[in-house]
């Protein structure tokens, strides 16, 4: 068959064009081009959809940022969350909503804005001025031309242009801002009375069927989720370092090869006349002729260099300093120039040198001699430098070993452990969410263990809970946390979720109920004493001394109580009231209330922190109007992308 289709191409390419066509007819091109490559929409902009692939990819790139910033710490459970989804779309809509409002307006910006905007970015300054080199350099490095950057930030600036005008001119009403300096500086003067749980704990009992009636209703709260007991190896530095013995050979050679680090090196000061080449055969010879004549006359009067470089020199930094460049380090300077400048004696003229930047005559003015640390003197500094780099090469190579040898035997780490010289370790109480308190994990509570950083780490357990270490209980991969640690896990026991019997958490539910009836038993004693007050105010009995407070200066008070002390109305003084603060109950008795003062400079910030807030509610109103007028709609496939069902949201 495939032998006649090569032989009668001309034919089968007739028979499928009559075969092909009449689909277009039945089904309609657009609904072809449709089958073929539309991707589901997931919102509509005046009608310009906002595809699947659009927000694939912006959703990829979010999480890749929360990645870089997270690292080790990521943990793609907590960061992918439907809100932070719904979010994003809602990014998408509103960036093409304000492309379009800018486009419809023809709003745009001019060759000035964009440069001074590129001139300020502080990645592309060197000094704090802009320069081009670094401007270059930086966009090189992400992958970008200039004229693409400049283009999209073009694009983004004339956007920026439909809100900006809203929020920079938004003021938040002089009321309002009067309204809020009143509030925060406003002081009250207040005595507080403290009724104590821990005071009544001792007049309250738990018998033996309270207990068990909490447990019975309660026991939902008391569920310990599934655990797991890991058996782990551990490969970092202090692993890579054991043992490592540094030879006094391999000091001395190490000592020799970096002797310049040990000490300060030979150092120089030098002066020098410079001389630019131009272009041109006859000036370059023109120039050349100067500097030789210059050279001339300054080895025959070294005590005139500085004089010839004043007269003379091209380097106007330099000319007015006798030609002086300060000290200088071996290397520092261009080759020809470094040599020359190294060797010279001390008030010795070169002859003309040739650098990349034009001719120089050089003068040495001083040497300041190297001195270098004996061996004996930086003997520690050495061995824990040549410990570390041999650390550093055995790393690797117990690192090459180890991910070998987790595959080779996959039920159990042991092998591992003994081929790479790694002590196998054991923990338990390790969840899918974190680490059990000890008393509910046990003997060996990975939470009291000195690796409890390492196993609570996202990735961690990401991995001790997939399907081939959990059920099949086989070896992990190596999980790389830091560039010096690595972890292999593998999961020795599953314990599932359980309650606990009631003999093992009795103790818990009879502390949880005295808390319970010493806190209440408190607050009757405390509303007591309320109604008490509130009978006869001239009575201060059992309250402590007075204390001046402000939102600004709650004075060491719990949040509770200070919202309480703010809110009473101060129409009659004294004032009551009473608050529950955690297990405490504390009786507020507010005594005097004043206006407070704030500078002029502080009433000025005020304004402009409520204006910015203020610019921003109005430019979330203008993007709702906006939406409207747009015709913005999301559909019935975004719901399935803002829940995460990948099936649904593809189809």
């Amino acid at each position: 068959m495939f032998e006649f289709i090569r032989s009668h191409r001309r034919w089968m390419q007739f028979i499928l064009l009559i075969l092909i066509v009449p689909s277009f007819f039945l089904v309609g091109i657009q609904g072809y081009d449709s089958f073929m490559s539309r991707e589901p929409e997931l919102a509509t902009v005046a009608g310009q959809p906002i595809s699947r692939a659009e927000f694939d990819q912006a959703h990829r790139n979010q999480l890749d940022q929360f990645r870089n910033r997270l690292g080790s710490q990521f943990d793609v459970a907590v960061i992918d969350t439907p809100a932070m989804r719904e979010s994003l779309l809602n990014q998408l809509i509103n960036q093409r909503l304000l492309a379009n409002v800018a486009a419809d307006n023809r709003f745009s910006v001019s060759d000035e804005t964009l440069r001074n905007t590129i001139a300020a970015i502080p990645e592309v300054q060197d000094n704090g001025r802009f320069s081009p080199e670094r401007y270059r350099q930086v966009l090189a490095a992400q992958g970008m031309s200039p004229t693409s950057f400049e283009a999209g930030l073009r694009r983004d600036l004339a956007i920026a242009r439909v809100l900006e005008p809203v929020g920079q001119s938004a003021r938040a009403p002089a009321e309002v801002v009067s309204a809020v300096e009143s509030a925060l500086t406003q002081t009250r003067t207040v005595q507080l009375r403290n009724f104590s749980a821990a005071d009544f704990r001792s007049q309250v009992t738990v018998t033996p069927a309270d207990i068990q009636a909490w447990y019975d209703a309660n026991k939902q709260q008391l569920q310990v989720p599934e655990q797991v007991q890991v058996q782990y190896l551990v490969l970092d530095e202090a692993a890579a370092t054991q043992g490592v013995q540094v030879k006094d050979e391999d000091l001395a050679s190490y000592y020799e090869q970096n002797k310049n680090r040990f000490g300060q090196p030979e150092r120089r000061r030098a002066s020098h006349i410079f001389i630019e080449l131009p272009s041109g055969e006859d000036a370059r010879k023109a120039a050349r002729a100067k500097a030789e004549d210059i050279a001339k006359q300054a080895a025959a009067d070294p005590a005139k260099f500085a004089e010839l470089a004043a007269k003379n020199s091209q380097d106007s930094g330099s000319a007015t300093k006798g030609g002086d460049l300060g000290w200088i380090a071996p290397g520092a300077q261009p080759g020809p120039l470094d040599k020359a400048i190294f060797g010279l004696a001390q008030n010795q003229v070169s002859g003309v040198v040739e650098s990349p930047f034009g001719l120089h005559i050089v003068k040495v003015t001083e040497i300041s001699p190297g001195a270098i640390k004996p061996l004996a003197e930086v003997k520690d500094q050495i061995t824990a430098e040549v410990r570390k780099q041999i650390a550093a090469q055995r790393f690797s190579e117990m690192a090459s070993q180890l991910n070998k040898q987790v595959y080779d035997q996959r039920d159990s780490l042991q092998p591992a452990a003994d081929a790479v010289g790694l002590k196998l370790r054991t923990a338990s109480g390790v969840t899918r969410e974190g680490l059990l308190p000890a008393d509910k994990a046990g003997p060996g509570s990975a939470a009291d263990s000195p690796d409890a950083a390492l196993l609570d780490n996202p990735r961690v357990r990401q991995v001790l809970f997939s399907p081939d270490v959990l059920r099949e209980k086989q070896n992990s991969g190596v999980i790389e946390l830091a560039p010096d640690t690595m972890l292999a896990v593998r999961v020795a026991a599953i314990e599932p979720a359980h309650v606990p019997p009631l003999d093992k958490v009795s103790d818990v539910i009879r502390a949880k109920l005295l808390d319970e009836r010493s806190a209440e038993a408190a607050k009757k004693a405390g509303e007591a004493a309320l109604a008490a007050n509130k009978a006869d105010p001239a009575s201060t009995e059992g309250f402590g001394p007075a204390i001046t407070v402000t939102r600004q200066n709650p004075q060491d008070l719990s949040r509770p109580v200070l919202d309480a002390v703010m809110r009473l109305p101060s129409a009659t003084l004294p004032a009551f009231t009473g608050v529950q603060s955690g297990v405490d109950y504390t009786l507020v008795r507010l005594e005097k209330v004043e206006a407070g003062k704030s500078d002029a400079a502080d009433k000025e910030r005020l304004a402009q922190q409520l204006s910015g807030a203020w610019g921003q509610a109005e430019n979330e109103a203008l993007i709702r109007m906006l939406r409207q007028q747009y015709e913005v709609n999301v559909t019935p496939a975004a719901a399935d992308v803002i829940r995460g069902d990948q099936s649904q949201a593809a189809g």
